[in-house]
This record gives C-alpha cells, structure tokens and sequence, in this order.
C-alpha cells in the first residue's frame, strides 16, 4: 500500500469514528431530552381557578411538542444510522471503512447532530421557562385576599411573577451565551476543517512529485543502460 493510499483510508477512518461519535452524542442527549419535555407536560398540573392566557398555553404546548419532535428525529437517525457504523468499525479491517454508510448519509448525520445540540438545546432552554411561567404564575390568584396580598404588602408583583420574571432573566443571558458559543465553535471548526484540508492537499501534491521525480529517474536510466553496454 503507498503511503498516499495510507493516507486516504486514515482519513476515513477519522471520518468514521467522528460520525459514530456525533450520533452516539445525538441519541443519548435527545432520548435524555424528549424524555424530559415529556414528563414535564404530563406532571404539570394546571390550576383550574386561574385563567391563564391562551398564548402562554399554546407557546407551552407548541414548545413541548416541537422539542420532542425534534429530537425524536435526531434519535430516529442515530438509531437506523449507528448499528451499521459500529458494524463496520469493529471490524479489523482497513478495507472495511468502504462498507460504511458515513460518507453517503453525512448530511443526515450533521443534521442529527444540529438538531440533537443546536436547535433541541434552545428548545430545552425555552421549555423551562416556559414551564416557570406555567407553573408559578397562579400564585399571584392564590395569594389574593390573604396575608400575603401583593396589595397589603406594599408590591406590584405576587412571589409567582417575580419567580417566573427571575427564571426568565437568567435564562436570556443563558440562551445569549450559548448563541454565541455556538457560532464560535461551528467557525473554529469550520477553520480547523479548512486547515487540515489544505494541508492534506500539500501533502498529496508533495507525494504526487515525489513519484513523479521517481518515475521520471526510471525512465532515464532504463534510456542509458542499453548504451552502457557499449565503449
């Protein structure tokens, strides 16, 4: 085997075991995720006395349903995707790696990865508050005309709002951050994938001249030896 070709099946095994990680990562983070989504709209418990506002019912409702959905997808792709990569890879075999289905359903598995850490994480984050709002905004109807009356104490909000207003306000900045380490990291190894590249491409063309110059040696010394036969 030359070292081009050596160089050729590295390259996919890296891509291989890459993929394998990125849908073992999807699957567990989304069926951890879904699962999650929901017990929390199963376990939570509206109170019938409070009219809540319809938006907030239907961006719960919508929230959970499109984080499930989701995930499920990413968790449907890991799951008919994965068995065929591990069959491969635990086969000792560098000519396996042509058998795998990872450079053909590439886009399907960084689509899976996306949706299981990128958008299903977003998701997640508004999901909670979300679930802040439903959960703690009737207390405001419960505290009316006792003790602990907003209005008797002196406040303009009830322990609920000011509850769902501070899980609110530590998720935002939360979400902000993770926006922006998101497009961080996708750029570095946008970077980091377009240097590896250029420098794989190096390498080939330095290969590429190096046999070039060899093939050319031989076939000036198969030129010359016939007539080193003769003074």
């Amino acid at each position: 085997m030359s070292r081009s070709e050596h160089s050729l099946q590295a390259l996919s095994w890296r891509k291989l075991y890459l993929s394998r990680a990125k849908l073992k990562a999807s699957s567990r983070t989304s069926a951890l995720l879904s699962g999650f989504a929901m017990v929390a709209m199963v376990e939570v418990q509206l109170d019938n006395t409070y009219d809540y506002h319809p938006g907030l019912l239907i961006a719960f409702s919508a929230c959970t349903t499109v984080l499930v959905a989701v995930h499920l997808f990413a968790l449907m792709v890991s799951t008919c995707i994965l068995p065929n990569i591990e069959a491969v890879s635990n086969v000792h075999n560098l000519n396996s790696v042509k058998e795998s289905p990872h450079e053909r359903m590439h886009r399907h598995i960084e689509l899976a990865w996306a949706f299981s850490t990128v958008i299903g994480t977003l998701l997640f984050l508004a999901e909670v508050v979300l679930l802040c709002w439903v959960k703690f905004l009737p207390v405001r109807a419960k505290d009316k005309g006792t003790a602990t009356d907003p209005a008797r104490n002196g406040t303009t909000i009830s322990a609920g709002v000011a509850a769902a207003i501070t899980s609110t306000s530590i998720m935002v900045p939360f979400g902000l951050v993770f926006i922006v380490f998101a497009v961080h990291f996708y750029r570095s190894l946008v970077s980091h994938k377009t240097d590896r590249q250029f420098k794989e491409l190096e390498e080939l063309e330095d290969l590429t001249r190096l046999q070039n110059e060899l093939d050319n040696r031989g076939d000036v010394s198969a030129l010359q030896s016939p007539t080193s036969h003769y003074p």
